[in-house]
């Protein structure tokens, strides 16, 4: 699911804590605001509108943060608001809803280990590339200004 990859650029001390907090802003966001799901994308966006214009390896780690916290908003969006529909409407609990809970629970319990694991490798100045969100960083994010490629 990750790899951790050695490449010939190695980023300064600065752009390796850039990095790393752009991973450890969606888990600031999660202790904040915990019932709402969509509190982590804004942070994570708004570290990668901050970041957006600095090194390649910075904007690389700023980009692959965002696109998993947007694709986490969207499973715990649903989960979030089915939980809304049974508490406040006429729907009950049903082996579906549990299901779904429990399917929700994994995958951000994933997402949590690896976000801390890529803070802490991406703080060391290694390069993290998760399995799909790395692929879809790779062609959303061009090195640019003579910066060498990752």
């Amino acid at each position: 699911m990750i790899s951790t990859n050695a490449f010939t650029y190695k980023p300064n001390e600065h752009e390796a804590e850039k990095a790393s907090s752009s991973y450890l802003m969606s888990l600031v966001a999660l202790m904040a605001g915990l019932p709402i799901p969509i509190i982590n994308l804004f942070a994570t966006m708004f570290f990668y509108l901050a970041n957006r214009k600095g090194t390649y390896y910075v904007r690389w780690h700023t980009t692959q943060a965002l696109l998993s916290q947007l694709s986490l908003v969207f499973i715990n969006s649903y989960g979030f608001w089915w939980t809304v529909s049974i508490v406040f409407g006429s729907e009950s609990v049903s082996n579906n809803y549990i299901s779904y809970l429990i399917i929700v629970l994994i995958f951000n319990l994933t997402e949590f280990v690896a976000t801390i694991y890529s803070a802490v490798q991406t703080r060391k100045g290694m390069h993290i590339h998760w399995w799909l969100y790395g692929d879809l960083t790779d062609i959303i994010c061009k090195p640019g200004n003579g910066q060498n490629n990752i």
